[in-house]
């Protein structure tokens, strides 16, 4: 079991703003222990890394390992090697495979955490890998409904099921974090058709669990936001594009919006920023996007740039904005 620090800053270490010591970054998360639910690919690495490279310990979980592989259909991320980025960035990564629909699976996952550590300090539900299902441009009665329904499955029902699972042990400890993670803020979602019903229903639900959340959380200390990257250049993303993170700017002078994409290290350092936050919790409840959460802790993305999608779309339904301006 770890040594008890402060609730809300272990190394008691921060900013001007209020955020890590911008010194020592690589110190602010040091003894922290979370959870990064559905961390193979994508954000769920990003955030996993990051977290890592602000010296935490991570633990990842994902149904594709080296052994095995999940319904996504790529073996070229496993979280074995999630877990080795983590550790390489600085923080102690361990892989636990994890079916986040079985409960007894999440179940065995939290009691290990709780057995090696006793405490658990910052939760993200990131679990997703519906893309292979989605098909827009379809009514809901014309859609797959087993597709539809799994998406469901995949994108609420496995957050539900790991946040009833995994908060008892967060709240051990006063101050903890939740992060829901999905696609588009309340703002934009809020009057904008996702373009398929499950899809829709999907990431929405994790705008209104991180409020819901927010309200339990509130009387233990503990914070719950829901976090939208922008236009992400997953793996997945970048394949589909048929371009690499080396030469993605060729896709964005084919595809319009894709020029403010973002790397997985951009959310990522988000939520290390939010967990390294002693004040976080005046963001209890809210809808949060990397970029907003970038303006406000001063980090970029990898090449050093502060991409702002979900601004540069909502200024691209009025007119044609300069990208420039939201990069």
């Amino acid at each position: 079991m770890t040594t008890e620090t402060n609730e809300t800053n272990p190394t008691n270490e921060t900013n001007e703003a209020g955020g890590a010591s911008a010194a020592h970054p690589e110190k602010s998360l040091r003894g922290r222990i979370c959870l990064v639910a559905g961390a193979t690919r994508g954000a769920g690495r990003g955030i996993a890394v990051q977290l890592g490279a602000a010296g935490a310990t991570v633990y990842v979980t994902g149904r594709t390992t080296r052994e095995r592989l999940s319904e996504v259909g790529r073996a070229t991320e496993t979280i074995e090697e999630t877990a080795e980025l983590v550790t390489a960035a600085g923080g102690v990564g361990i892989a636990v495979p994890t079916d986040h629909l079985e409960v007894e699976q999440v179940k065995a996952l939290v009691d290990r955490i709780d057995r090696e550590h006793g405490r658990l300090d910052v939760l993200v539900n990131d679990v997703w890998g519906g893309e292979h299902l989605l098909v827009f441009g379809r009514k809901t009665w014309e859609s797959d409904l087993t597709g539809g329904l799994r998406m469901l499955e995949l994108g609420v029902k496995t957050h539900a099921i790991t946040s009833h699972t995994a908060i008892p042990l967060l709240i051990r400890n006063r101050g903890g974090l939740v992060v829901e993670i999905t696609d588009g803020t309340s703002e934009y979602n809020g009057t904008r058709y996702r373009e398929n019903l499950f899809y829709d229903l999907a990431k929405n639900a994790p705008i209104r669990m991180a409020f819901g959340l927010g309200e339990e959380l509130a009387e233990y200390g503990g914070t719950a936001v829901c976090v939208t990257p922008g236009w992400l250049r997953s793996e997945q993303m970048l394949a589909t594009f048929g371009v690499t993170e080396e030469n993605w700017r060729e896709a964005a002078e084919k595809i319009p919006g894709f020029a403010v994409a973002e790397s997985p290290v951009y959310v990522g350092r988000a939520i290390a920023a939010l967990a390294a936050d002693p004040g976080r919790h005046r963001w209890n409840g809210r809808s949060l996007s990397s970029g907003q959460l970038a303006g406000e802790y001063g980090f970029t993305d990898a090449d050093g740039s502060r991409p702002d999608a979900w601004g540069f779309m909502l200024a691209d339904e009025k007119g044609s904005p300069d990208v420039n301006d939201y990069r």
